[in-house]
């Protein structure tokens, strides 16, 4: 829970202390760029380094956390306020350049105090070392991997991120947060209240390991400076739920995320997934095998490798389509957070709520992305497929946004039916107690409907282009003419922002809420 203590007197000299030091590094980082002409990058990630290691000492210099929130507070209004107005360079610098130039756009410096003063407000009455290490892997690896990254990073890393990530820079990351956790948790043995007290060394290690493997591939994935927030939250989820809530142990978080690696690498190797979907992979992986166990890893396997095998299957009548879809079979970071995001997120809810009514809504976004994907499949697969447009029911071209076929729906209603048989294969005591057929029903009717708001979704707002060189309809914002270059389709449908991503996201979105609500109201779970 979010707690604000009372402010102390004697914590006033502290509070202006951190204010002075704070402005005095941001004052000196100005100078460097502006009389200096100091590298934009080294001057903001030296700035990024030196206040992770001062929050790391933050707990040592206040009785309360009322002060160090309202600096927290303070600094993420005055650097909102210098990303809108350019009032400090430093703060605003993306990757290399100097003050000549033009920085790139990141949201860094907000969401770096914004970090801080969410774990200040989790964590300080009674775990304030889970806050500490959190903000110091991040203010440090993050920083190091970006300074090693720049300066002799040569090996870039392709299909991750729109940012460019380095092997040189992820090594450097991986292995900074892991010497900082392994310090780090050795120091604050003595405050360890659940699941890592005891714990041999060598046990200890290995989750450093594993949790330094998350906090590298969080920096991989993400650009924009939203690593900022994410590394540090990741963390500190990590820890809670280990050490402070029992939810899962340090042994079951291990397995977990050794599986959810092993999975990575092997879609990898088999072009399920490209290296961003792969890494993506992981971190749902950790997450939802590392915590879950069985009863929720069973089910999103069954997602995955069905739904994958499907779309490796009738390559050869499914060749025309290929063009059409705005993506092809091999999965990015953005069709993962598509389709498993949603997961991810209830994973999280019921880790920290334990609602039983968060499960049947995990396995009704599964079924509603399972339900889409085989709707989707089938229905290009079958031979002479007849397809309708859900809104108007006038036969369209197969492969259409927002087309519907006999087949493609049939397939759908059966992919979902998977979904909730792979939680009644394991006996799951929820699915027990509302009743075998009745969770049938209810998960492969939201998976069904959920498929058909997909549907409703691609028929009416999901951007649709021409595309002048093979004359037809596409979901792909550019094509590829004859002579090698790259042609700007044209939009004739929709809005630009609402890709197939997004419209997947909404269809997971649906199925969840639909399956939650019935049992929620229904069952009263």
């Amino acid at each position: 829970m979010l707690s604000l203590q009372s402010p102390l007197a004697q914590d006033l000299p502290s509070f202006f202390l951190l204010l002075s030091l704070a402005g005095s590094f941001m004052m000196l980082a100005e100078l460097l760029i502006r009389k200096f002409n100091v590298s934009l990058l080294v001057v903001r990630k030296v700035l990024h380094l030196s206040m992770g290691v001062v929050i790391f000492f933050v707990p040592a210099y206040f009785q309360s956390n009322f002060y160090p929130a309202l600096a927290a507070l303070l600094f993420l209004v005055l650097n909102a306020a210098s990303t809108a107005f350019g009032w400090f360079r430093s703060i605003q610098a993306g990757n290399g350049g100097t003050a000549t130039e033009k920085p790139q756009k990141s949201f860094g410096s907000i969401l770096f105090p914004l970090a801080f003063l969410l774990l200040v407000l989790l964590f300080w009455e009674s775990h304030k070392w889970i806050m500490q290490l959190s903000m110091l892997v991040m203010g440090v690896g993050d920083s190091l991997a970006a300074l090693v990254g720049s300066a002799v990073g040569n090996k870039h890393i392709e299909h991750l991120t729109r940012n460019p990530k380095t092997v040189e820079g992820s090594v450097t990351m991986f292995l900074s947060s892991l010497i900082l956790l392994l310090i780090a948790l050795n120091l604050f043995q003595g405050d360890f209240s659940g699941g890592l007290a005891g714990k041999p060394f060598g046990m200890i290690m290995a989750l450093c390991v594993l949790v330094a493997m998350i906090a590298t591939a969080v920096e991989a994935l993400l650009s924009y400076g939203l690593d900022n927030f994410f590394i540090p939250v990741a963390i500190a989820y990590i820890l809670y739920v280990i050490d402070v809530n029992g939810m899962v142990t340090v042994e079951g978080f291990l397995v977990g995320g050794l599986f959810a690696f092993a999975v990575a690498l092997f879609s990898i190797k088999v072009k399920f997934l490209n290296n961003s979907g792969a890494t993506a992979t992981f971190l749902l992986g950790s997450t939802i095998f590392g915590i879950g166990g069985l009863v929720w890893t069973v089910p999103l396997l069954t997602f995955y490798f069905l739904s994958s095998i499907l779309s490796k299957l009738g390559r050869k009548r499914k060749a025309k389509f290929d063009l059409v879809f705005e993506k092809g079979s091999q999965r990015d970071a953005g069709q993962v957070y598509a389709n498993g995001g949603i997961a991810w997120v209830l994973m999280v809810v019921f880790s920290l709520t334990n609602d039983p009514a968060v499960f049947f809504a995990y396995l009704g976004t599964l079924a509603a992305v399972q339900a889409d994907t085989w709707a989707t499949e089938i229905g290009t697969m079958w031979p002479n497929p007849k397809a309708w447009l859900i809104t108007t029911f006038k036969e369209v071209p197969v492969g259409t946004s927002g087309g519907v076929s006999v087949p493609g729906t049939s397939g759908a209603f059966l992919g979902a039916l998977f979904i909730c048989a792979s939680a009644v294969l394991l006996n799951v005591s929820w699915v027990q107690e509302v009743g075998i057929l009745r969770s049938l029903l209810i998960v492969g009717l939201s998976g069904l409907l959920a498929s058909l708001v997909d549907s409703l979704f691609g028929a009416t707002v999901q951007a649709q282009y021409y595309d002048p060189v093979r004359e037809k309809v596409t979901e792909r914002t550019h094509s590829m003419a004859s002579d090698g270059n790259l042609i700007e389709n044209r939009l004739i449908k929709g809005y630009h922002f609402v890709n197939n991503d997004l419209v997947n996201t909404l269809c997971a979105l649906s199925g969840s809420l639909l399956a939650y609500v019935v049992v929620q109201n229904l069952f009263l779970l």
